[in-house]
C-alpha cells in the first residue's frame, strides 16, 4: 500500500517523504505517517487478506493557499484510488509550524488495502 500511496502523491506533488522531509526540502511538499488503523482478526485466530491503517496526508507550503489546494487534490486522488480503499476520516487540520514558518493541512484517512 505505502508504494502506490507514495506514487499517487508524487502525481500531486513531487516531493512527497514518509514521517518526515529531508531538511532543506523545497516547498510545497508532503509528508504522511501511520497513526493507527482497526485491528482484525477472525474467531478462528486467523487474520484477513486485509489491513486497515489510518494515515495522516500533511502538506506544507509558504501560505495555506499554497497547501489547501494539495490537500483537497490528495484526497480526491486517494478516494479514485483503486489499488486500495480510502476514505477520508474528517475535514484537514489547518496549522502552523512556527520554527520552520510553514502553513500545514493535515487529513486522516482510513485505508483498507491487501494484506
Amino acid at each position: 500500500m505505502e508504494s502506490d500511496l507514495t506514487a499517487l502523491l508524487k502525481a500531486i506533488c513531487p516531493r512527497v517523504s514518509p514521517d518526515v522531509a529531508p531538511a532543506g526540502t523545497a516547498t510545497p511538499y508532503i509528508t504522511y505517517q501511520g497513526i493507527g488503523g482497526q485491528s482484525m482478526q477472525y474467531m478462528d485466530k486467523t487474520l484477513p487478506n486485509k489491513r486497515n491503517t489510518l494515515i495522516q496526508i500533511n502538506v506544507w507550503g509558504k501560505t495555506r493557499a499554497e497547501a489547501l489546494p494539495l490537500i483537497r487534490q490528495a484526497e480526491q486522488a486517494l478516494v479514485a484510488a483503486t489499488s486500495f480503499q480510502a476514505s477520508p476520516v474528517g475535514e484537514p487540520l489547518w496549522t502552523y509550524d512556527e520554527e520552520a514558518d510553514l502553513r500545514g493541512c493535515l487529513q486522516t484517512f482510513s485505508i483498507w488495502s491487501d494484506r
